[in-house]
């Protein structure tokens, strides 16, 4: 009797195993879903930030991922399509939140891009390394695991980029700041501040009657201000330092 309660129990444990799912795993609709916005937040982060990237290795980067996953969202797309699974059309709130913050950012935003690689990467291979082994679709399964090396490479590199990335200039202050204490400055540089996002940093920094501004062949913003009643020049570089006096 006890013989036969035992291998019935061994069967019920055995019934159970073969039915109960993975807790770990997706479902292939929320890992498309998942897939789809990683991806898509990817390509989006990287063309707004590219231009205002001075890192030259994260200028490549932010490329490699333009490139790496538009493959990578064009093979999902199709082959969600095979299965019948929905591709969302746009980001969610919270990667979108992050994309507008790089597009409203002043350059250079190396530091937040590359956060934000950081992050979105480990999360990226951890989702795909589970449903490479736990997914509920084959074809999906195969996706997961044939894009997998690359993801763990971009970590790999944006790893590496951040570790090497110079420590912020101290001697470079804000543009919030009065006046500018770096003897360098204005430092010539791919300058991303539009006009009026120019005029708004030096008033930020004390001046008014800020006119006639335009940018040099160097990237430097220049024209003239007031400050405690007297007009003067003014410049504006990419790092936001503002310089009176040096036109």
């Amino acid at each position: 009797m006890r013989t036969k309660l035992r291998m019935a129990s061994l069967s019920i444990a055995t019934v159970m195993t073969a039915v109960l799912p993975a807790l770990s795993a997706e479902t292939a609709q929320d890992f498309v879903t998942k897939a789809a916005i990683g991806g898509m937040f990817e390509v989006q982060s990287s063309k707004v930030a590219q231009d205002k990237l001075q890192d030259p290795t994260l200028k490549d980067f932010a490329q490699r991922m333009i490139s790496d996953h538009g493959t990578a969202n064009a093979k999902l797309e199709s082959i969600a399509g095979e299965q019948k699974l929905q591709v969302p059309a746009d980001l969610d709130a919270a990667h979108k939140s992050d994309v507008d913050k790089l597009q409203s950012a002043a350059a250079p935003v190396d530091a937040p891009y590359a956060d934000m690689q950081r992050t979105a990467h480990a999360d990226a291979v951890s989702m795909f390394e589970s449903y490479a082994k736990d997914g509920d679709n084959s074809a999906l399964k195969s996706f997961a695991s044939e894009t997998l090396p690359t993801l763990k490479m971009h970590q790999e590199m944006i790893g590496k980029v951040a570790a090497a990335a110079p420590a912020p200039d101290s001697s470079a202050p804000a543009a919030s700041d009065a006046d500018t204490t770096n003897s360098a400055a204005p430092v010539p540089g791919a300058n991303s501040f539009t006009e009026d996002q120019a005029k708004s940093a030096i008033e930020k920094a004390g001046y008014s009657d800020v006119s006639a501004l335009t940018k040099d062949d160097k990237g430097i913003w220049r024209g003239t201000a007031s400050k405690d009643g007297k007009a003067a020049p003014i410049a504006l570089d990419f790092q936001g330092n503002v310089v009176a006096g040096k036109n």
